[in-house]
């Protein structure tokens, strides 16, 4: 039996393995001119830049995919942890050194905050108990009816998980600091901590168990790693291949029409698009009467990126493999962001500098870097070809004043991404960077289904299904996804996996 699947970012590439063990025949078909989706790799000038994703937590979900083909990840990548796992630095220049270290932590925390160990101390333990029902038992099973959501709810209940993250660190921890330490992480998956749910508490936890890693090579070599193992599974890439329809008759798929009238016949397909995307422009309205173009206009999606990748002639040999830098406004930031839908005067930041780790990504000497800021999505009232240039100098102005003295005398490359290019380079609903902002109402059997409801052949994965967006979150999604496609006879299916097989 033949498997399509359109796009090839992780979660396209994770669902194809697991579709080849099972023995179907399987092609992915992409849009752009190479595989990663969001997690591309691009060079410039002699630097390699990932494109996309640059933290792996939760690991073991990379190294299954090779064991269920009888491989080992460590033949295909290189893998190592990050210490500190973020350097975080405040608007008026105190930092705090986030780590897997309990000790460590307990540290920091005494030093900005000597109250808030305790209560530093109590978010931990929830945020363990959050993980162990919301990751471990829950991530990875189907959400596909309201019984399924209804019977988790005591439990969720129970944990206080009908706080926002914010919310909840709240309740244990007084600092204001501190509060911004332990709720930024929702950003990290598309959504604003005041209206997160605390199920998202449980990131902070799962870095603990797990670590948070880079790839010798960048993400790029994950991706690469991945395409090899595919290719080695008899799996086709098929690059510029841009999807134009998904042919529907009798309610099922039976192909898909690509760029210039060529026809691929599938006897199931799985979408690694962008869940709202293709429901609105690949599929006729008639054919998803659940999933309807007024239904999806009134979704909340979650915030966009505006990216600047760069490199310099001299290095930076104090800085941390990923630093945030905090603005002087929180809440303020994250309301313009996600509520009023306006781009803020000032801004927070997320710089990512793999050379600290690994300076083969650079030329000798020099130095690589991947600055993003959270942005409003295509809802503002933004025009980014006419704003791109003056936004990417506010950046580099306050690069300058915080951590890359002299930044603009030793740049010698750079590429922008915006909004915009979110929209026309990886099809996603107004540019948003996460597909559908995680919300309550927006979690679990509310977000996009694994299986669309309307073409029972028709199945999607991905940062807009459940679980959610993030690394784990997208290899998550394969997960459930190929937990509701059977297996052909005679397939050499290996045995349920490990960390929470409940789906």
């Amino acid at each position: 039996m033949r498997a399509l699947v359109i796009g090839s970012g992780f979660g396209g590439l994770a669902v194809a393995i697991r579709l080849a063990v099972k023995g179907y025949e399987v092609t992915i078909v992409e849009k752009r001119d190479r595989p990663g989706g969001r997690a591309s790799v691009f060079a410039q000038d002699g630097f390699v830049f990932d494109a996309g994703p640059t933290i792996i937590t939760a690991p073991y979900l990379l190294e299954d995919l090779f064991e269920l083909a009888g491989r080992r990840l460590a033949d295909y990548a290189r893998l190592f942890a990050i210490d500190p796992f973020y350097r975080i630095r405040f608007d008026d220049g105190t930092t705090f050194n986030y780590s897997g270290d309990p000790a460590h932590m307990r540290d920091e925390v005494r030093r900005l905050s000597p109250g808030d160990v305790a209560g530093y101390e109590a978010f931990m333990e929830r945020s363990r108990q959050i993980f162990e029902k919301g990751y471990l038992e829950l991530g990875h099973v189907p959400f596909l009816t309201p019984w399924s959501m209804a019977r988790t709810l005591p439990t969720l209940v129970r944990l206080e998980c009908y706080r926002s993250v914010l919310g909840l660190v709240r309740r244990y921890i007084r600092s204001p600091k501190l509060q911004q330490v332990f709720s930024f992480h929702p950003l990290l998956v598309g959504g604003d901590p005041q209206h997160a749910p605390a199920i998202y508490a449980l990131i902070c936890h799962l870095e603990r168990t797990w670590g948070v890693h880079f790839a010798a090579g960048g993400m790029g070599a994950v991706v690469g790693a991945l395409v090899r193992l595919l290719e080695e599974l008899g799996v086709t890439l098929r690059l510029n291949a841009p999807v134009e329809e998904i042919e529907i008759e009798d309610g099922r798929v039976h192909a898909l029409r690509i760029a210039g009238g060529e026809r691929l016949e599938a006897d199931l397909v799985v979408c690694n698009s962008d869940v709202s995307w293709t429901y609105q422009h690949l599929i006729h309205p008639r054919h998803r009467p659940r999933n309807s173009d007024r239904k999806l206009l009134r979704q909340h999606y979650s915030m966009s990126l505006f990216l600047c990748y760069f490199g310099t002639d001299r290095t930076y040999p104090d800085l941390a493999h990923h630093t945030i830098l905090l603005g002087p406004r929180y809440e303020g930031l994250l309301d313009d962001v996600f509520r009023h839908r306006r781009l803020p005067a000032d801004m927070s930041l997320y710089l990512h500098a793999p050379t600290r780790s690994d300076p083969a990504l650079a030329p000798p000497g020099c130095e690589t870097f991947y600055v993003l800021s959270p942005v409003p999505n295509l809802a503002a009232d933004v025009h980014w070809e006419t704003t791109k240039a003056r936004y990417r100098d506010a950046i580099y102005d306050r690069l300058e004043q915080t951590c890359l003295p002299g930044l603009r005398r030793h740049l010698v490359t750079e590429h922008l991404f915006t909004p915009d290019d979110f929209r026309t380079e990886l099809w996603s609903h107004l540019g948003a960077a996460f597909s559908f902002e995680p919300r309550l109402t927006q979690s679990a059997y509310f977000r996009g289904h694994n299986v669309c409801p309307d073409v029972p052949n028709l199945y999607f994965v991905g940062a807009g299904t459940h679980p959610g967006a993030g690394l784990p979150g997208v290899l998550s999604s394969a997960r459930v996804t190929d937990s509701l496609i059977p297996a052909l006879a005679g397939a050499c299916v290996p045995p349920a996996e490990r960390h929470g097989a409940t789906g």
